[in-house]
């Protein structure tokens, strides 16, 4: 194994574990020194690729957040005309927040560890932007009013976080049901102004 392949596996196996500690204990329940354990690395092998906990606690969200980017976009590209699309879109990313995981490091530990500005540019990147262009073509079709989009995609957006963020606290079995069938009922209420 070269020194570049060594350095890449070491990486990987950073994010790995501390992705498993963040996700099953928290960001604040879980040390740097229990990381490096649980990884067999050194502290100046993590320091190599991270500049701390946070660090990779930032590098553990972002992957987090271009995996449930990536089911969004899948579940959006599998539908038919651009409606469908949204719905789809919206449905994957409620349904991919429901996971345990996602919860406590996108929703629950993301904000509060990096900041709500630092949170809010990565969930930009990940999911904000795929939304806003979903919209922004359904409101260039007609299918929505005529509006500006960037209200519209953070009202949803927010809305979306928040039942997520709720869905981690329920305990009701349709819980999960009953919530993709109210933003189905919000999302028509949207393209019925039109």
């Amino acid at each position: 194994m070269t020194r570049a392949e060594q350095r890449e596996r070491t990486r990987r196996t950073l994010l790995a574990e501390g992705r498993r500690l963040f996700a099953t204990r928290g960001y604040a329940a879980v040390g740097l020194a229990e990381i490096v354990r649980e990884s067999q690395v050194t502290k100046g092998a993590l320091y190599h690729h991270f500049e701390g906990k946070s660090a990779l606690f930032r590098a553990v969200l972002e992957q987090v957040q271009q995996e449930v980017a990536a089911r969004v976009v899948a579940a959006a590209e599998a539908a038919g005309d651009p409606w469908d699309r949204l719905k789809a879109g919206c449905a994957a990313f409620v349904e991919a927040s429901a996971d345990p995981e996602v919860q406590r490091v996108m929703l629950i530990d993301g904000p509060a560890v990096l900041g709500w500005a630092e949170w809010r540019a990565i969930d930009e990147a990940a999911s904000a932007a795929h939304l806003s262009e979903a919209l922004t073509e359904l409101v260039n079709d007609g299918t929505i009013p005529p509006q500006p989009v960037a209200p519209l995609t953070r009202l949803l957006s927010g809305a979306m976080n928040e039942a997520a963020l709720w869905l981690a606290q329920s305990t009701g079995p349709t819980d999960l049901p009953d919530t993709l069938a109210a933003l189905s009922r919000l999302l028509e209420a949207v393209r019925r102004a039109a």
